[in-house]
């Protein structure tokens, strides 16, 4: 039996929500995450550790499953 559930994680401050779609917005990162508009919102990339600030019309292409290829982590700027 296949597996319908949600096939991305989003980390958004160290928690971790599922995420059916393969990109996700900067509107809905701030609601999955509770960041109020007007906080910047930075792209972290966990293996590098390396962070971008995320523009209010952005889309994210996420990458599928947890623990595959690279983690990208959201957080408050």
């Amino acid at each position: 039996m296949p597996d319908h559930g949600p096939k991305y994680v989003v980390n958004i401050e160290d928690v971790e929500h599922p995420w059916d779609r393969d990109t996700i917005t900067v509107p809905e990162l701030r609601t999955l995450g509770g960041i109020p508009v007007g906080t910047e919102v930075l792209e972290v990339d966990l293996k590098t550790n390396t962070e971008r600030t995320l523009t209010e019309d952005e889309v994210v292409k996420l990458k599928p499953g947890q623990g595959f290829g690279r983690k990208v982590r959201f957080k408050r700027g």
